[in-house]
């Protein structure tokens, strides 16, 4: 933060691994955040047991006040942001709207971390979308919150490229750091009065729609660059997977095979150490990391050890 900028205090409002970056960026710039919110805890894993979100594992470890309203329409959440009276609010992955009574609260109105290069991608899966549409670029946007859809001034953005072979999972980590360090300084000339928000163009808007499981199903009849995209974007969550001797099979990673092939697609035409190669409707794909039911992720080698599928047609 630039030594010209004083401390301010912040509400921070965010759930997720996606919004704990941000969360310690603004502690170590030494901005004072005088409640955390977060989601309510939700019933994980097999046991059902209630489950805290990361950030407020993270803000509990810090020393910092949470709290969990079910919605910030309640009267008693918007009571609590009246009397803190923080300069900004803070929303990273938060998960809950912000209705327009909330937004005028603070002095500095309330700044979103956003994981694209807006107008590209408003909305709830931004980089899930991103791969599956095969962009070749993305990047991270802070915008000053209006009451639509991502539809508010951005103050800035950082660009960051997709690179071969990378997953969902990879760059949600690079765009959560990347979004954290941006968001400290953009926070900091905002503050200052060294940057304007810039109203989004209204060209090149697009919509990130939540990613539904049925989508994890692959059509092995798609080109094999729409079934690479489908398996990078799909992981680490919800996971493409394809049928396989009676049983669901999980595709971890794979990549495009430069290879024109006319068989029938889904049909496993090589296998060995490198991977399972498998027809899709213009190629065929090198399946690299799959996953059997009950079982743990494992390379192809691993599965080769105990199996084989040479002949056999997935889906």
């Amino acid at each position: 933060m630039p030594e010209d900028s004083p401390p301010l205090d912040v509400v921070y409002a965010g759930t997720p691994e996606f919004a704990v970056p941000t969360l310690n960026a603004l502690l170590d710039a030494g901005h004072r955040i005088p409640v955390v919110l977060t989601q309510p805890d939700r019933p994980a894993g097999r046991g059902r047991k209630l489950r805290s979100s990361p950030v407020k594992r993270v803000a509990i470890e810090r020393g910092l006040q949470v709290e969990q309203p079910l919605s910030l329409r309640e009267a008693g959440a918007q009571e609590l942001l009246r009397q803190i009276a923080a300069d900004v609010v803070v929303v990273v992955a938060y998960g809950l709207l912000l209705p327009k009574a909330v937004l005028g609260i603070p002095r500095l109105g309330c700044l979103n971390v956003h994981a694209s290069l807006l107008p590209r991608w408003r909305g709830a899966a931004p980089i899930h979308r991103a791969i599956l549409a095969g962009d070749r670029e993305t990047g991270v946007s802070i915008m000053l919150m209006d009451s639509g859809l991502d539809t508010g001034p951005v103050l800035a953005t950082a660009r960051c490229r997709i690179e071969p072979g990378m997953t969902t999972g990879n760059l949600h980590d690079r765009l959560a750091t990347l979004g954290a360090k941006l968001l400290v300084h953009a926070l900091a000339d905002y503050a200052s009065g060294r940057i304007v928000p810039v109203s989004q163009p209204t060209q090149g808007v697009s919509y990130a729609d939540k990613v539904d499981k049925r989508e994890a199903v692959l059509d092995w009849t798609q080109p094999c660059r729409a079934v690479e995209r489908q398996i990078l974007g799909l992981n680490p969550w919800p996971v493409a997977q394809t049928r396989w001797r009676g049983q669901t099979l999980r595709v971890w990673r794979g990549h495009e095979l430069a290879a024109r092939l006319t068989l029938e697609p889904g049909q496993v035409l090589d296998e060995g150490p490198d991977g399972i190669d498998v027809t899709c409707g213009d190629g065929a794909i090198r399946i690299t990391e799959l996953q059997l039911p009950g079982k743990r992720p494992m390379t192809a080698s691993e599965f080769l050890n105990g199996h084989s599928a040479l002949g056999d047609t997935l889906g």
